[in-house]
């Protein structure tokens, strides 16, 4: 059982809840401290959430690429908050619509007082993309901290696995140890990813 202590409250990353959703950070309101998932539009983000917590259907995982298009809001205690961003890139609608997304991501990130990472979702198997690396340069830019989630290892071969996270982590100018390995589907390396969530909503 994944347990987080809070000040006495005991916070379990697999009783993670439903809290709200919004189109405006502006309308969130005070946390004690979040973290934040963020990825490319069909890169799994909702699924590696969902593993995290433990839950199938915690994040709704759809199957048309870039249909998120709010800030979803989950609580593992009082004050203490998982939060999915909207997928950028493919997404569906109009440009107007895909503006407004983007500037609501990054009003997010750079609003969140008591935001204390961002988990950037990328393909391990792909490898980042044109839009994964324009992500990691403005979190970098902006002094926003985060850590390179690389989903669906499991499509990778034992033998190239070493070579494809160094190349991620290469690409994405981070250091190998704030790159988390995971199969969403599988469950490898969600333990450990689980553990930084914890001590990062502790923090």
């Amino acid at each position: 059982m994944l347990i987080l202590q809070l000040g006495g409250e005991m916070a379990k990353l697999n009783n993670v809840k439903y809290y709200k959703t919004v189109v405006d950070s502006s309308e969130l309101g005070e946390s004690c401290a979040e973290v934040a998932f963020v990825g490319r539009s069909n890169v799994g983000k909702s699924s590696v959430l969902n593993a995290v917590c433990g839950e199938k259907k915690l994040a709704y995982i759809s199957q048309v690429p870039g249909k998120t298009r709010s800030i979803n809001v989950f609580a593992a205690s009082h004050g203490r908050w998982i939060v999915d961003l909207p997928g950028y890139g493919f997404a569906v609608g109009p440009e107007e619509e895909r503006i407004k997304w983007r500037e609501m991501i990054e009003t997010y990130l750079l609003g969140r007082e008591n935001l204390k990472m961002v988990f950037m979702i990328v393909d391990a198997n792909v490898g980042p993309t044109k839009l994964d690396r324009q992500m990691a340069m403005w979190l970098q830019a902006n002094c926003v901290p985060y850590s390179v989630v690389a989903n669906k290892i499991d499509k990778i071969s034992s033998l190239l696995l070493k070579e494809r996270l160094q190349f991620a982590a290469n690409e994405l100018q981070i250091a190998q140890e704030k790159l988390f390995p995971v199969s969403a589907t599988k469950g490898k390396g969600i333990k450990e990813l689980a553990a930084e969530v914890r001590a990062q909503i502790n923090s």
